[in-house]
């Protein structure tokens, strides 16, 4: 029996995912938000929208729209609690892009 080879192609999951968080990190202000997020965690420093907001010359709104940028490609998990939003980055999904563009950069024709 012969096993196959796995494919240098990527996949479709991967095209998306690759496309999806490509357009999440595509914004400066996005990634260093993350970066943010993710030191937190880190440090296990809880992490809400003020929190944020106190930590970027933006206002609360821009904040908010970056995040749900950020949310909508999965790179950061939000969960409720009282009267706030927590955020949690989502290593996995990070490890996930990274692999998908490593084999996107050896693809050889």
């Amino acid at each position: 029996m012969r096993l196959r080879k796995e494919s240098d192609y990527m996949q479709e999951e991967e095209i998306l995912l690759v496309a999806q968080v490509s357009d999440a990190l595509a914004h400066p202000a996005r990634i260093k938000i993350y970066q943010y997020i993710m030191q937190c965690n880190k440090d296990r420093t809880p992490v809400c929208n003020k929190d944020v907001v106190a930590a970027f010359d933006y206002s609360q709104a821009t904040i908010s729209q970056h995040i749900k940028k950020l949310v909508q490609a999965e790179l950061v998990q939000s969960q409720s609690k009282d009267k706030y939003s927590y955020y949690y980055a989502n290593i996995g999904i990070l490890m996930k892009y990274l692999n998908a563009t490593k084999k996107f950069s050896t693809f050889q024709a």
